[in-house]
């Protein structure tokens, strides 16, 4: 899974949550056991822990002595020494107390079971065995026998009667039970809460690190898809959408950020939970696994079902996610058009038919996912049932204590919630998958403007005062999947300080020959060159610095006016930017405003005129004092007299430097050195203005849609 390869480079962080969860699963697998040594020891046992009591009278230990079978003599008498009147337990003692309290439960409790009449049998033969009448093989038989009457049918009844035996053995000493057991309560209690005290810190620790992790991972995403995005040329930008790629880069790499905190919160401590609650399960009590298993089988079928509705559903959200976005981002860009044309109710029903497809199928998915929870805690509480039920049988029989049933039902719960979880984000994994696929998508694509291999070792003149010369050899281009070339055999020069200008129909390629250019497409056929050099063997970053672009639509990035003139480098000069200015015929508004350059410009240039936006756009161009200008109809919202003003100054201070025009209008180019006429992707003419009205028609119909006889003859525009 795409998801998995995200963590390469995090191993150690890996490695560090997998320590903090094994040490978080030990805390929270023991405080169900510390609960059941609380109801057993601290409120049944009074305290008591062991049957091997750490003080016996002399009258008990002559009475054990005789009782404890023949081959662990050794070890009874190693394990209490003499204190007085009393025996005290030795630290052999206390090293095998375990096998201690297994020796002296049957012994202990029948030496504080004088006045039950139900083993008196066994008393006669201890006094037979004290009169010399019974050997100690006829003793152990007895006290064998003695099992029965005294209601120890298995050896954790055994077990209890010999904690009755040295609890009754303490109070003949004078012990305090009620301090006994306050002291013990006190210390699984400060046990218990420094054990969920540490798994509080271990928990802080994973979701810190698995945080931390997963923002990385997001950071490196986004940062992979941003640059990769950078570098697509229109072709890519088309493919995939705009919409699409805004998606991909917010919604789709914030999902995939939070499973990958997931699965290193819930994915990896649910097995780790599980199999640990499975261990304690069989230490507690072995008989009853079988409800567990019951219950596994049946949260496994419940997520199958869940799964088979919901999975298909998981995999078609995301490309409805975007479709919500196209149409919401189309709204928002022609909002202007949508007024003009009174479409608003139209618009709003595109929206609210991919709106409600996004609503039904999160719907679908939700009342899947709400019927899950109800279904798992019905089994959960089932399983508590069974485990009450049965376990209350085993308790009524002896095989199980009260404190073990609490810790088994608490276990059986661990294990199915480890299980309950894995499910839960196992819905998750399918929609990550195919956000994690859609943004590598983006992130593998190659676009197809791309460098040279050893295109870093061409390089052009820097000297800004002698334009470049650029040259089209038999360029022809095709837009992909185009059977028409939209451009067909281009054959033109302008040499370095020249002006050409480009003219023609709307449709004819004009603004595509600016893009191959600046290398926006590769031409399908032919060469551009750039003072001789293909651009193709160029860098992008070396191509780019010797051209200055102004789009056919101007467009300024939002903070002030400064920052969008000064876009090619933050370090430009004041005196730079207020040239730029001054050429684009913009330093008078600019001066008339409050803040100066320091304007502020909304997303867009939306808090500017048409007009000035273009000039700001083109300052921008003349500010990074390229070798080439390349003007695509920049000039379109300018009134003549600023159109020629502009023309003026740039034929003046710029004289130096190639420009290549894109017009509509005729004034605008009438004083350039070349101008060529395109018509459906061919050039139909080149020359100056005064050439091309003598020799070509398309041009000359052109002229005269727009000028009057006068204004050609006299050489200026009204």
């Amino acid at each position: 899974m795409r998801l998995f390869r995200y963590f390469k480079g995090h191993g150690l962080a890996l490695l560090l949550v997998l320590v903090l969860l094994v040490c978080q699963a030990f805390t929270d697998l023991m405080l169900p056991t510390l609960t059941s040594q609380i109801v057993d020891v601290g409120i049944q046992q009074a305290g008591v822990e062991h049957v091997a009591v750490d003080r016996m009278s002399d009258e008990t230990h002559r009475f054990i002595e005789p009782l404890v079978p023949q081959a662990d003599d050794a070890l009874f008498a190693a394990s209490y020494e003499r204190d007085g009147d009393a025996w005290r337990l030795t630290d052999e003692g206390r090293a095998n107390q375990a096998k201690l309290d297994e020796i002296l439960a049957m012994p202990l409790a029948l030496a504080h079971s004088k006045d039950r009449p139900e083993v008196s049998s066994f008393y006669q033969m201890m006094a037979d065995y004290e009169a010399g009448r019974a050997d100690r093989a006829q003793l152990l038989e007895a006290a064998d026998a003695a099992k029965e009457p005294l209601g120890a049918t298995s050896d954790e009844m055994v077990s209890q009667l010999g904690i009755a035996g040295a609890r009754a053995e303490y109070e003949d000493l004078g012990y305090n039970l009620t301090d006994m057991q306050m002291g013990y309560l006190a210390r699984t209690g400060a046990v218990m809460l420094a054990l969920a005290a540490l798994g509080a810190v271990f928990a802080i620790g994973v979701g810190f690190i698995a945080a931390r992790t997963g923002a990385k991972i997001a950071f490196d995403l986004r940062q992979k898809l941003f640059s990769r995005v950078v570098s697509f040329g229109e072709e890519e930008i088309g493919r995939f959408s705009a919409a699409s790629l805004i998606t991909r880069g917010t919604n789709d790499i914030q999902l995939i950020q939070m499973v990958c905190m997931m699965l290193m919160r819930m994915v990896l401590y649910a097995p780790i939970l599980g199999i640990g609650g499975i261990i304690m399960v069989m230490v507690v009590n072995a008989s009853l696994g079988w409800i567990v298993v019951v219950a596994i089988v049946c949260v496994a079928a419940v997520l199958a079902v869940v799964f088979k509705l919901a999975l298909p559903k998981f995999k078609i959200m995301q490309q409805l996610i975007d479709r919500v976005n196209l149409v919401a981002r189309e709204m928002l860009t022609g909002l202007p058009v949508i007024r003009a044309f009174d479409r608003q109710p139209y618009e709003q029903e595109r929206f609210d038919e991919a709106s409600t497809r996004l609503m039904r199928t999160q719907l679908f998915t939700n009342r899947v996912m709400t019927f899950l929870m109800p279904a798992m805690m019905l089994i959960m509480n089932a399983t508590s049932v069974a485990i009450v039920w049965f376990g209350g049988l085993g308790v009524d029989n002896g095989s199980i204590q009260t404190g073990d049933l609490i810790a088994f039902i608490t276990y059986s719960m661990v294990i199915i919630m480890g299980f309950l979880m894995l499910g839960m984000i196992s819905m998750m994994l399918p929609r990550a998958a195919v956000a994690a696929e859609r943004v590598d998508e983006v992130i593998e694509t190659e676009p197809r403007v791309h460098d040279a291999p050893k295109a870093q070792l061409v390089k052009l003149p820097a000297d800004e005062a002698k334009g470049a010369k650029i040259s089209f050899e038999d360029v022809s281009f095709a837009y992909e999947g185009s059977d028409k070339p939209t451009l067909d055999g281009l054959n033109f020069t302008v040499e370095p300080g020249q002006t050409l200008a480009i003219i023609g129909s709307t449709g004819s390629g004009k603004s595509t020959v600016l893009k191959l250019i600046e290398r926006f497409f590769d031409v399908t056929a032919g060469q551009v060159l750039i003072d001789g050099v293909d651009v193709r063997d160029l860098s992008q970053h070396e191509l780019r610095q010797q051209l200055g672009f102004v789009p056919q639509k101007a467009f300024l990035f939002t903070g002030t006016i400064a920052t969008n003139v000064a876009y090619s480098d933050e370090a430009m000069s004041d005196a730079q930017m207020e040239e730029a200015l001054s050429v684009a015929q913009a330093l008078d508004f600019v001066n008339e405003e409050e803040d100066g350059a320091d304007t502020a410009i909304a997303q867009g240039g939306t808090n500017v005129s048409g007009g000035q936006r273009q000039r700001l756009a083109i300052a921008r161009a003349l500010a990074a004092r390229p070798r080439a200008l390349l003007f695509d109809d920049s000039f379109s919202a300018l009134d003549y007299k600023t159109d020629a003003q502009l023309r003026q100054a740039l034929k003046q201070r710029l004289s130096g430097v190639t420009q290549v025009i894109v017009a509509q209008r005729v004034a605008s180019i009438r004083d350039a050195d070349v101008i060529v006429v395109l018509e459906e992707g061919r050039m139909v003419g080149r020359g100056t203005h005064d050439q091309l009205m003598e020799t070509c028609d398309a041009y000359r119909e052109i002229a005269y849609s727009q000028l009057s006889a006068e204004e050609l003859e006299g050489g200026e525009a009204a």
